[in-house]
């Protein structure tokens, strides 16, 4: 089962790095070009949906003992496809505000060289926005390795804090026996006594 969930991690990683990488070009494709690559997103995005609802069907069957990193796996998931519908959003306003700036022409207030420069200035933007968010999720898979590491500690003091309530248990049974014994011993001692 988990085989099937890592599977299912393993393609959203590629997918989301192909949208990640195609939204970043939106803005500088020319606009034939623009209109295919956004229809393009959009159906990525669909299947990234698709694959989030197959990984959290499989964190259902999972056993609730071991469910926690798995949960924790899924949250930063969702988080990043959020973030990825919000960069395609701005990436297709963009795109928007370029496509009636071609329809309309210039409005007077902006030369040709500014609207270059805007361009170049959204382009450079969505670089940037890349950039973290390709940190965001390093950050994200350390925080996520941190917790999971937490958590075995956590099961591994909470088995020797078992094991150490089943040793003093024995030890006291040990006790009991060995009083037991001494209180036998004694008594047969005194029987044999009378004995003789």
């Amino acid at each position: 089962m988990s085989s099937d969930f890592e599977g299912y991690e393993q393609d959203f990683a590629v997918l989301t790095a192909e949208i990640t990488s195609k939204i970043a070009r939106v803005p500088r494709l020319p606009p034939d070009e623009k209109k295919q690559m956004v229809a393009n997103v959009e159906k990525q995005l669909e299947e990234a949906k698709e694959l989030l609802e197959q990984m959290d069907l499989e964190v259902r069957e999972i056993p609730p003992q071991s469910r926690g990193m798995y949960s924790n796996r899924m949250r930063s998931y969702k988080q990043e496809m959020g973030k990825l519908e919000k960069d395609f959003k701005r990436s297709r306003i963009a795109y928007s505000d370029e496509v009636r700036n071609e329809l309309l022409g210039d409005d007077g207030n902006s030369s040709e060289n500014q609207l270059i420069k805007l361009r170049e200035e959204r382009a450079h933007l969505l670089d940037n926005t890349e950039r973290l968010e390709r940190s965001s999720r390093r950050l994200e898979a350390g925080y996520q390795i941190a917790v999971e590491t937490e958590q075995i500690g956590q099961e591994m003091l909470e088995n020797l804090s078992h094991d150490r309530e089943k040793i003093q248990r024995a030890r006291e049974r040990l006790r009991e026996t060995d009083a037991n014994l001494g209180k036998s011993s004694r008594v047969l001692t005194g029987m044999l006594r009378r004995e003789d």
